[in-house]
């Protein structure tokens, strides 16, 4: 089933590259939370395994078509100076939503263990449909992106969602901001060496924070921590499981504490030094835990994918939504975001499908380990190639990736990119 939803994810990104620009965000976000609330209800009502991976592969679409449009709708909507925040509040949520959902299995197995396999699994499932009806009523409510209605020249409709955050502005300041993003639209930008340079960094950074490992403990969480045999055995089976869901639901609460902790300092210490703090934590959990499990040391395993979710959550998957959607101009940034979201969706597929098979063969100590070498080779290549993008608009981190090679990137600073240009979307500084 989580591999129905991954794969679903990766063409609902997909999907989304190509129409968002020509809908809007709005239209296609509320259209995503119709997906998933019908899919969350064919889940709950199934009547047999096949309508059931229909079902999980059709809310997956929902999703990745959602991560995609999402950072770019945040990124076009937040002041520079916090940015990195709202940025980072889409993994909060995220990280928060996986929480609860493991203290909901963990309670229905505990106490109604007698129905676990007949009726506690639908709830599970079909309690999706509760957020989901809340996040579709606040979305009919959300304005539309005022740089895409300005791009597409709806000056009365920009007008009226910014004045819902107490911004007004004339037809001249329109007229000027739609300039200047019309020239960033314009032939010399498409497809451009600056675009592709930002595609590369920002698909990488999609694809190391999945392929090295980060399902393992949320995924497969409960299983790994039942074969470690930590926690007293019982004889029944759906209590076991309970015990096992608990277990993870901490790492889950690990992961929501340590994301916080991102969220709090982006703006301050930055994307690029919590991305590259980030995996150097992560690799050096990785193979401290493996190596302790090869060891004998069980618990060992399990405090090293604790301290990998504590890096993970400081500088991993929050990073990589936010560059996505501040890397590329606004008539490319969905296209763009999104290809990189189906990068890191179907990364997040092959290895959902790989680790069973890696922990036959490796075994799960040596699995572990790989992990963390990959968290290696990730902390090398952005350290060569991923900018500070802290406190500076998305315009001027779309002529910083014109301006400078690949391997000059990872030299700039944000304060070294001078003063910002007074014809941007921010009308003149307004917004900060």
């Amino acid at each position: 089933m989580a591999s129905g939803a991954l794969l679903g994810a990766a063409v609902g990104a997909l999907i989304a590259s190509f129409i968002t620009d020509k809908l809007g965000r709005k239209f296609l976000l509320i259209a995503d939370i119709i997906i998933y609330i019908i899919g969350a209800l064919l889940s709950a009502l199934t009547i047999n395994v096949l309508m059931l991976m229909f079902a999980r592969t059709f809310i997956g679409v929902a999703i990745g078509a959602d991560s995609a449009i999402a950072t770019a709708y945040i990124a076009e909507f937040a002041p520079r100076k916090h940015r990195g925040k709202l940025g980072i509040m889409q993994q909060y949520m995220i990280v928060i939503g996986i929480f609860i959902s493991f203290i909901v299995a963990m309670l229905m197995f505990l106490y109604l263990p007698i129905h676990a396999y007949s009726l506690d699994w639908r709830i599970v499932l079909g309690l999706a449909i509760i957020p989901a009806l809340v996040a579709l009523v606040f979305r009919f409510k959300i304005p539309e992106s005022p740089r895409w209605l300005i791009l597409k020249k709806k000056y009365e409709r920009a007008k009226k969602d910014l004045l819902k955050f107490g911004i007004t502005v004339s037809d001249k300041e329109l007229n000027e901001a739609h300039d200047y993003l019309y020239e960033l639209a314009s032939d010399k930008h498409v497809e451009s060496k600056g675009v592709k340079r930002a595609f590369f960094v920002s698909s990488l950074m999609g694809l190391f924070i999945i392929a090295n490992g980060v399902n393992i403990p949320l995924i497969y969480g409960p299983f790994i921590i039942s074969g470690l045999h930590i926690f007293p055995a019982v004889s029944n089976k759906a209590i076991a499981n309970s015990y096992a869901i608990g277990a993870t639901a901490i790492l889950g609460a690990v992961l929501v504490a340590s994301t916080y902790i991102g969220f709090k300092f982006i703006d301050i210490a930055g994307r690029r030094f919590l991305a590259l703090l980030g995996f150097a934590g992560m690799a050096i959990s990785d193979i401290t835990g493996g190596i302790l499990y090869l060891y004998g040391i069980n618990i060992g395993l399990l405090l090293g994918l604790a301290f990998y979710l504590v890096f993970f959550g400081i500088g991993g998957g929050g990073i990589a939504f936010l560059i996505q959607g501040e890397y590329f101009p606004t008539h490319k940034r969905v296209k763009f975001a999104a290809l990189a979201v189906v990068i890191e969706w179907m990364t997040s597929f092959t290895v959902d499908e790989i680790f069973p098979y890696m922990d036959s063969v490796l075994h799960l100590g040596y699995s572990v380990i790989v992990f963390g070498i990959v968290s290696v080779i990730a902390y090398i290549v952005f350290y060569f190639t991923m900018p500070e993008t802290k406190n500076v608009t998305v315009e001027q981190i779309v002529e910083l990736f014109e301006e400078n090679s690949l391997f000059d990137l990872g030299k700039i600073n944000s304060r070294n990119l001078g003063e910002i240009s007074s014809v941007e979307f921010d009308i003149k500084n307004r917004i900060k």
